[in-house]
């Protein structure tokens, strides 16, 4: 792994993320007994990774559909706004809405592509029109049909 990352990690960082990233509720008891190290030293090397901004945060990831959740929409939209002010306004109100998983400017035919949870069409109709109100000049939903793959395991190890 000679990269940048390999310059500012050794093996035993990459493990400790790679473990963590995997099963972070993982007690720092396991943890350095997975990667061979005290757990002081382990608990240190996690500190250094986190104030170093390597792990961003933890989190728990929820069951969508025992929590009611069954509509995953992917919402593409073009706008015709073109000055930054306009367009970080824009984009405050899509961080700010619970709805958006993920918001990602892209290249291409749309501007923006948008992964969307809402409970039935209902929700979906009327987050559509929020969007709407922001002045959005085309907007195309892809309803997901089934989950083939999901995963937040970055490919840390080189291949």
């Amino acid at each position: 792994m000679e990269s940048f990352v390999s310059k500012v990690l050794n093996e035993v960082d990459i493990q400790i993320l790679d473990s963590m990233q995997k099963e972070a509720q993982l007690s720092n008891a396991e943890l350095a007994r997975r990667v061979n190290l005290s757990p002081p030293a382990t608990h240190a090397r996690v500190k250094r990774l986190e104030s170093e901004g390597f792990i961003k945060r933890q989190v728990a990831i929820l069951n969508q559909e025992k929590l009611g959740f069954d509509l995953l929409c992917f919402i593409f939209m073009s706008t015709n706004i073109h000055q930054a002010e306009q367009l970080e306004v824009l984009e405050k109100a899509l961080r700010s809405m619970p709805e958006v998983l993920e918001c990602h400017c892209l290249t291409g035919e749309y501007d923006y592509l948008l992964k969307v949870m809402n409970k039935d069409r209902k929700e979906l109709e009327s987050f559509i029109r929020k969007l709407n109100k922001l002045g959005i000049a085309r907007i195309q939903t892809s309803l997901a049909l089934r989950e083939i793959k999901y995963s937040t395991v970055l490919p840390i190890w080189e291949k």
